[in-house]
């Protein structure tokens, strides 16, 4: 990890914690657009089948308020990259 990436926040940290940063070992992709635009998402142990699948994260500030989740498709050419693709109920 590059000195940028350990800077940034990962999704589902607790706002609490004073270090909401990448760990050591573990795998991220970057969230990109959408309402969690910027944060890291743990993608550790993921298998393949699941990395091709949408990521559907729960989030209070998408469209849809508390309850709703925040879509994210992994690019195909640059997979560090988790592209937004709408928000749901």
């Amino acid at each position: 990890m590059d000195d940028r990436m350990l800077r940034r926040r990962v999704y589902g940290a607790d706002h609490e914690d004073p270090d909401p940063g990448p760990r050591p070992g573990h795998v991220y992709g970057e969230l990109v657009g959408g309402p969690l635009d910027g944060l890291l998402l743990d993608i550790t142990g993921w298998s393949t089948s699941r990395l091709a699948e949408e990521a559907r994260l729960p989030t209070e500030i998408g469209r849809y308020g508390p309850g709703g989740r925040a879509h994210y498709r992994r690019r195909a050419r640059d997979q560090a990259h988790w592209d937004w693709a709408g928000d749901s109920r």
